[in-house]
């Protein structure tokens, strides 16, 4: 997504000139159409995050709209006083782009992989969490991130083209409605393209409803979704971060306060290091769960009694 990002900063930057772009000294092969874009106003603040976030907002404060990037690790958690107290609190349009979230930078391990950075975010005032899954609705959520001049984290990841079948939402991406739906499935982020990867092989495709959602804090079910939980009963929620604070936690405190019953509800996440080894992304989504194959035998048992 890294680079569909910068071009869309670029295109955006034709009819803006307030926008000011500070790198922790990342962003090679990347952002060098933005530096020689933004001229001055492309900083690399080096390693230094705490003091690029507190920047940042001094310069948000004097009018301007500044994005600090890093990979998601490095500009969430090393500077999470930082955006809390200067960003968070003042209401400012700093926003915090971190790459390679949840298990992006693989084999790096723990400390370059960010499995915690929704639950730590988006409970801060003013804060708006934007994970896209794709790139269709990366641009979507720029938008909306630029448009709206608040604190803002965006969560980037290796995204492809929305899939057939999907249509843009309002909270992200989701499957038309038919009576046949047994299952509600909730997702977050590129993980999405594993789940579109199983529900391929799986025969009753036509029985799930698929909503991507992009946008954290969930404080409301969209409608269509509380409307789909209500006619299934049954909900899967996918994301690449932990249980806590996360999608699947959202969903389950959101369906219950609204009363839906609910027979089966099942949460993939990342679950860590499990072994305590380290490896690509797509070992420690395995590891997790969160690949294809699993996918698809957590779909097919929900599908257990009445098909078998």
């Amino acid at each position: 997504m890294r680079k569909h990002f910068s071009a869309h900063i670029e295109k955006f930057l034709e009819d803006n000139d307030d926008l000011v772009f500070i790198t922790g000294d990342l962003g090679y092969n990347a952002l060098e159409n933005l530096q020689q874009k933004l001229g001055e106003k492309f900083i690399n603040a080096g390693v230094a995050e705490q003091n690029m976030t507190s920047m940042a907002a001094g310069m948000a404060s004097q009018g301007f709209r500044v994005i600090c990037y890093s990979i998601a690790p490095f500009a969430v958690f090393r500077c999470l006083e930082q955006i809390r107290n200067d960003i968070c609190f003042h209401n400012l349009p700093v926003f915090v782009v971190g790459n390679g979230g949840g298990y992006g930078y693989g084999i790096m391990g723990s400390s370059h992989h960010a499995l915690e950075d929704i639950a730590c975010l988006s409970g801060l005032s003013n804060m708006q969490c934007y994970v896209p899954a794709f790139i269709e609705d990366l641009n979507t959520c720029m938008d909306q991130m630029f448009r709206n001049r608040t604190p803002a984290y965006l969560r980037l990841g290796l995204g492809k083209n929305i899939p057939s079948g999907l249509a843009l939402k309002d909270y992200g991406a989701g499957t038309p409605h038919n009576s046949d739906q047994k299952l509600t499935i909730l997702v977050q982020g590129p993980v999405a393209n594993n789940l579109w990867a199983a529900l391929n092989e799986f025969d009753l495709k036509k029985e799930v409803a698929v909503f991507v959602i992009n946008k954290m804090p969930l404080k409301i079910l969209p409608k269509e979704i509380e409307e789909s939980i209500s006619h299934t009963n049954n909900v899967l929620t996918i994301e690449e971060h932990i249980s806590i604070g996360g999608l699947g936690s959202s969903v389950a405190l959101l369906t219950s306060e609204l009363g839906i019953p609910v027979k089966k509800f099942v949460s993939l996440h990342a679950e860590g290091y499990p072994n305590g080894l380290y490896g690509s992304q797509a070992y420690h989504q395995q590891q997790s769960g969160l690949d294809p194959k699993n996918i698809f035998s957590v779909l097919s048992s929900f599908f257990i009694k009445t098909y078998v």
